[in-house]
């Protein structure tokens, strides 16, 4: 019977320091750590808290908004060959089932399993989903086939091929015992092209350090990196404003643009897709540089050269900066230079935020009518 001490540790063994240096003679690569643990939790959050945040530029490579994909359906199960048999019954009929379709799939599906005897039909191939993010948007050959823009939206890329048919189905009056059967069809294959677009009720848009960054992180709890140098943002950011009537406003932070942005002149036309989905635009330039309203006429002539029709969307011209001197003198002559509403604001100080909120909400709702008006469903977050 084990001693009470070692019956609850459950047979193991006690740990006993290690004896002294010179009684262990050295041995090259042969060195232990002081103590170990047989506790797969403790030495996972040891693993956990020795794990690093990732940099804005590794995150880039995590971040994938096109992919050509390759989809095989299922392919359908053969159909069985087989002859009812039992005792004291010498001829029994065909009974080979039909097999299962293959599955409808995304990638590659499950095949159909083949037909059994005693007219079992083989199970059809289950369906394969392969979720994706809102705003995904499915090509082939350059045509776009699919627009998933809301939440449970559904396309099936690839069919499952038929099953086969068993000797079953070919028994007729002229053929009571058919050895016939087929085996079951390819599933359909496509080569398709997935793009993705960020979904978004408000784009901010404008050049490079021009304070986009800072703006989202004042208005909503996104945390996109800031930083004083040029393209510090190289993924799309989504920050979400709440209202106290738990409405929602999503405003998408897109980097930085440069002039010939739409010729795919530094990030290029790798974000412009993403402000196609935006329904307002917020224009953020910068007050502090000379003659702001150029930045403005520059943003929206790279839109409309990238779609027509883009920079007549509802938008806010946001005159960010206004916490300096030169700000205050190019305000009156920005608004003098647009018809656009301007918001004069700081977006490091927090200075008139109140009034872009407040008007990004008039920007909402205006969009919600007028799609209730056209008698859809406006997106929600």
């Amino acid at each position: 019977m084990l001693p009470w001490w070692r019956a609850l540790l459950g047979g193991r063994r006690l740990w006993r320091p290690a004896p002294p240096a010179a009684a262990v003679p050295p041995q090259v690569g042969s060195w232990q750590p002081p103590f170990s643990t047989t506790c797969a939790r403790c030495s996972k959050n040891g693993r956990l808290r020795r794990k690093r945040a990732l940099s804005e530029r590794k995150l880039t490579q995590c971040f994938v908004d096109h992919r050509k994909v390759r989809v095989i359906g299922g392919q359908g199960g053969g159909g069985g060959h087989s002859f009812y048999s039992e005792p004291r019954k010498q001829f029994g009929g065909p009974d080979g089932g039909n097999g299962g379709d293959g599955g409808h799939v995304i990638f590659k599906g499950f095949h159909g399993q083949r037909g059994g005897s005693k007219n079992c039909y083989g199970a059809n191939g289950a369906y394969m989903y392969v979720k994706v993010p809102v705003g995904t948007l499915v090509k082939e050959d350059g045509k776009i086939v699919a627009d998933l823009t809301r939440h449970g939206e559904e396309y099936v890329a690839a069919y499952g091929g038929a099953g086969g048919k068993g000797n079953r189905f070919f028994l007729s009056n002229d053929n009571r015992a058919p050895t016939l059967f087929t085996p079951g069809e390819p599933g359909q294959e496509r080569v398709l092209h997935l793009e993705l677009k960020t979904t978004a009720h408000a784009g901010l848009v404008g050049f490079p350090n021009a304070g986009k960054s800072s703006l989202l992180r004042a208005i909503s709890n996104a945390k996109p990196a800031v930083a004083a140098y040029p393209f510090t943002t190289l993924n799309p950011h989504v920050g979400i404003v709440h209202y106290q009537d738990y409405e929602q406003v999503a405003v998408a932070d897109i980097p930085g643009l440069i002039r010939g942005a739409h010729q795919n002149r530094g990030l290029g036309m790798a974000f412009l897709r993403h402000i196609e989905r935006c329904h307002f635009l917020l224009y953020v330039v910068d007050l502090s540089v000379s003659q702001p309203w150029i930045q403005l006429q520059d943003l929206k002539y790279e839109l409309e050269q990238y779609k027509k029709g883009l920079s007549q969307r509802p938008c806010v011209v946001i005159g960010n900066k206004i916490d300096l001197a030169q700000s205050r003198i190019n305000l009156p002559l920005l608004k003098e230079q647009t018809d656009d509403r301007v918001i004069a604001l700081s977006a490091l100080t927090g200075n008139n935020l109140e009034e872009l909120l407040l008007h990004l909400r008039e920007l909402y709702d205006s969009y919600v009518k007028t799609e209730q008006s056209r008698g859809q469903s406006p997106v929600k977050w």
